[in-house]
């Protein structure tokens, strides 16, 4: 499905929707890179903190931003990303702190415009499969293969636990709804999955079902 145009598929939804999972299946089939946009959120963060940088000091956070290179490359069909010459890693990414600041440092208008700007030049380059949340309402609203994912919130909290993570769904679905900077909605056009009491293979399907009518 490949053309002079690269794919772009966007996939959104709520925190242990099941979206990941999914989006790195589908750019496997179609032979894209996978993006998660929400690690782009998490490495900055990540960054903040190793710069000893209060994410509420909103000031402080932006002058780190101003001076802070970020490069995105391809690795197994796998997304990269190197923030301040630091190559960053799942377990840096998905740390204790990391989790308890990065909906603090997305909120913040400016960051979401920098990387947002970031995805859109990565994208120009490569078929990808994006997950996140304002990929398909903000990130890249003109294309066709747009998809929400959804799960109960009970269902989400199971999955988070048994990734080992403790932080509140209830909590990150708040500040991720209620941001003035791209919160997070159901584009119009998208695709409307509820994963709840779907198998990563019925969902994929389902995906790649779509993406064939729409391609065709």
């Amino acid at each position: 499905m490949s053309g002079p145009t690269p794919i772009i598929v966007a996939i959104d939804g709520p925190a242990a929707s099941g979206k990941s999972t999914v989006a790195k299946r589908v750019a496997a089939e179609l032979g894209c890179v996978f993006v998660n946009s929400g690690g782009m959120y998490r490495a900055f963060t990540w960054w903040v903190l190793q710069n000893g940088i209060d994410p509420e000091n909103t000031a402080e956070v932006l002058r780190l931003l101003a001076a802070t290179d970020f490069s995105c490359g391809e690795e197994d069909g796998m997304g990269t990303i190197t923030v301040g010459g630091t190559r960053m890693t799942r377990a840096e990414m998905a740390s204790t702190e990391v989790n308890a600041n990065v909906s603090v440092i997305a909120a913040i208008p400016e960051v979401r415009e920098r990387l947002v700007a970031e995805q859109r030049h990565y994208a120009e380059r490569n078929g990808v499969v994006m997950e996140g949340r304002d990929i398909g309402s903000v990130v890249f609203p003109g294309t066709p293969y747009k998809f929400y994912i959804d799960a109960s919130p009970e269902v989400r909290e199971q999955r988070r636990r048994s990734e080992g993570i403790t932080d509140s769904i209830a909590n990150r679905d708040r500040i991720d709804s209620n941001r003035k900077a791209s919160p997070l909605v159901i584009p119009e056009d998208a695709v409307l999955i509820d994963s709840s009491d779907l198998s990563a293979d019925e969902v994929v399907e389902t995906v790649m079902a779509s993406i064939r009518e729409r391609f065709e």
